[in-house]
């Protein structure tokens, strides 16, 4: 069966993450200036304004930084998951993520809830972060 999920845009300033998560890896920009770890990637680090990058693997746990429970259906793809958790985690390595909630009731998310990684496989080339409460 198609995914039927809008699927991200992979262009040349985020295709190191997206490959990343293929390999169900989150990769994030590191400023090899000032040390400054970022996302969405970048040309300059917001910081210093250095070009100078590495990319690093996150551990993968973080917390919720903040949350919203959708009930209605804005796009058809999303109809069998109604209600479901659209969140920001903040990694523990800095930055935040726009992600799903998932392995839980909405009703059972908060605020500073612990959460780890999940990979969801939608197609051959691309894995989506997604996140669930850490035991």
């Amino acid at each position: 069966m198609a995914y039927k999920k809008p699927l991200p845009r992979i262009n040349g300033d985020n295709r190191e993450f997206w490959e990343g998560c293929r390999n169900h890896e989150l990769k994030f920009q590191k400023c090899a200036s000032c040390g400054h770890v970022r996302f969405p990637p970048s040309l300059v680090c917001p910081r210093c304004l250095c070009r100078d990058v590495e990319w690093i693997a996150s551990a993968g746990a973080g917390k919720v930084y903040t949350y919203a429970v959708y009930h209605a259906v804005y796009h058809e793809g999303f109809r069998e998951d109604a209600p479901y958790v659209v969140a920001v985690v903040e990694l523990q390595e800095g930055p935040r993520l726009l992600t799903n909630i998932v392995g839980c009731s909405p009703d059972e998310v908060s605020c500073e809830m612990p959460v780890s990684v999940v990979w969801e496989d939608v197609t051959p080339d691309i894995s989506l972060p997604l996140f669930r409460p850490s035991v």
